[in-house]
Formats: C-alpha cells, sequence, structure tokens
C-alpha cells in the first residue's frame, strides 16, 4: 500500500510539474509575440511625440544633410533650373548654364548654405507635420524658397553675373508622394495620439511579468521569464527594422525621380534614431536571452550536482 500511495504521489508530482511547465511555456510564447507587437508600436510612437513633433529635434535630425552630395544636387539643379527658364542668351544658354550651375553647387558647400537649409526646414517643419495632419491628396513636401533666397542674396553680393535673374518662389523636394501621404495618416494620427504611453505600459508589463514569475516560481521562472523577454526584444527589434524598410520603400516609391535621392536622405536622416533603437533594443534583448539560459543551465548544473 505504501508503494502504491508513493508511486500515485511520484505521479501526481510528475504531471503537475509538466502542467507548470506547459503554462510556463504558453505564457513565456504568449509574452514573446505581445513583445514582437509591442517594442515596434512603441518605438513609432514615441519617434514621432519625440521627433517628428519636435521642431527643434526634427531640425537636428535634418541639419547635417546641408553636407549629403545627394541634397546638395538635388538644390543645385532645382534653382539653376528656375534660374534658366528666366534667362535667354541664344548660343551661350549652355555655357552660362554650366557657369551658374557650378557656381550655386560651390555655394552649397558653405555655412552660409548650411544655415539657409536649417531656415528651411525649421519654416518646412510646420508644413511637414501640417501635410500628415492634413487632407487627403496632399504630398509631404519640403519648400526651398528661403534656400533659394539666401543663395541668391550671397550670389548678387559676390557679383556673380546673372544671379538677380535667380526666381525666388516655392520650389519643392517631394519626401512622400500623396498616395502614400494619404495610407500614412492614420497611422500618424494614431501614433502621435498614443504618444510615449506604449512604451511606458512595456516597460511596466516587463516589471510585474518577471517580477510576478519570481514571487511565484522563484529564481528558475524568473530566468524563463527573463529569456522570453530577450527573445521578444530581439524579435520586436527585427519587425521595427522591416516595417522601417518597407515604409522606406513605399513611401519613395511615389516620389519623383528627380527628387528620389534627396527624399531617400531625409527619410533616412528622421529615421536615424529609429535605426538606434533597434540595435539597442536587439542588443538589450540577446544579453537578456543568452544571459538568462546560461544561467539557467548552471543552474541547473548546480542543482544535479547536489543531487
Amino acid at each position: 500500500m505504501r508503494t502504491s500511495s508513493s508511486a500515485t504521489s511520484a505521479n501526481s508530482a510528475t504531471s503537475t510539474a509538466s502542467a507548470s511547465s506547459a503554462v510556463s511555456a504558453a505564457l513565456s510564447a504568449a509574452l514573446i509575440v505581445l513583445l514582437a507587437v509591442l517594442v515596434p508600436f512603441s518605438a513609432l510612437s514615441a519617434w514621432v511625440d519625440l521627433e517628428i513633433d519636435d521642431t527643434d529635434r526634427y531640425v537636428a535630425a535634418v541639419s547635417p544633410l546641408s553636407s549629403d552630395p545627394a541634397v546638395q544636387s538635388t538644390v543645385t539643379d532645382l534653382i539653376t533650373d528656375e534660374a534658366m527658364e528666366q534667362i535667354d542668351l541664344g548660343p551661350l544658354q549652355d555655357t552660362v548654364r554650366d557657369f551658374l550651375h557650378e557656381t550655386v553647387r560651390s555655394f552649397t558647400t558653405t555655412e552660409a548654405f548650411a544655415n539657409a537649409w536649417d531656415t528651411a526646414n525649421r519654416t518646412a517643419h510646420e508644413a511637414v507635420t501640417a501635410a500628415l495632419d492634413g487632407d487627403s491628396g496632399e504630398a509631404v513636401t519640403i519648400d526651398l524658397a528661403p534656400v533659394i533666397q539666401q543663395v541668391k542674396q550671397d550670389l548678387v553680393s559676390q557679383g556673380v553675373p546673372f544671379a538677380d535673374q535667380i526666381p525666388v518662389q516655392r520650389t519643392e523636394i517631394t519626401v512622400i508622394g500623396a498616395d502614400r501621404a494619404d495610407t500614412l495618416r492614420d497611422t500618424f494620427h494614431w501614433l502621435r495620439y498614443c504618444s510615449i504611453w506604449p512604451a511606458i505600459a512595456t516597460l511596466v508589463l516587463l516589471v510585474l511579468v518577471v517580477g510576478i514569475a519570481t514571487v511565484r516560481g522563484g529564481l528558475r521562472a524568473a530566468l524563463t521569464a527573463t529569456a522570453a523577454v530577450g527573445a521578444g526584444f530581439v524579435l520586436g527589434a527585427i519587425v521595427l527594422r522591416i516595417l522601417m524598410a518597407v515604409g522606406r520603400s513605399r513611401a519613395l516609391d511615389e516620389v519623383p525621380g528627380n527628387d528620389r535621392d534627396a527624399a531617400a536622405a531625409v527619410i533616412d536622416a528622421l529615421t536615424a534614431s529609429l535605426r538606434t533603437t533597434v540595435w539597442v533594443v536587439l542588443v538589450v534583448g540577446a544579453v537578456l536571452l543568452v544571459g538568462a539560459v546560461v544561467a539557467r543551465v548552471v543552474l541547473g548544473r548546480r542543482r544535479t550536482r547536489r543531487g
């Protein structure tokens, strides 16, 4: 009887342990999936709130583009084309065009151009956010009129021939085409509405999950939860990077060919912080995952030796 009772107790304990293990595995899988969704959503909503909606950070992000060859080339071509539409010199047309193009190109390497670029983007920031909030059919563009004004003033002051013929008017670089902007507006509104709260909620969730696992299951359960968190971070970082790549490709699909290189440079500059976030989350997740797995293996070996 005692042998039978002992066997029954052992079987019951084994069944309980198996059930507990299955529940733990299911919860870990659910946590990984949840983090794969929350991580990119949190990163994107925080990015909209902290960078896209903040004028100073927006300007700081795109300011280095004044030295980007694609941006300099696009600005030079636009200014030259606009000026040459006002000039008719017959057989000297191409010679004057080359001269003006080279002069403007040289100016784009100066500090004055960098200041003009920052001024243009500070003005453009309001227009960009308004376009993302605006009506359907409206593209997201950057108006280069302040840049052209500064270029004209400096070239005229230097006595450059025909510089006074450069027209100062609204001249746009398309960053996101109208149709693609329409598909982004609803998403943008939701991200702006959520602000940084999804990121805060994610951190609170992680603390609660690991804390509850520690209280209810001890060190092994805590390590399992930590490993799940790490795996969720890694998967979430991968999902975020994929979303960024797909979004960039689709945004550039509708940009005119002449603006595409400059638009790509602008998009890459604005999403630089997101790319940094991807790497930070990926590294943190990998450290948590590997560290928790190694700790569990070491803990298991110690228990085996004691047994």
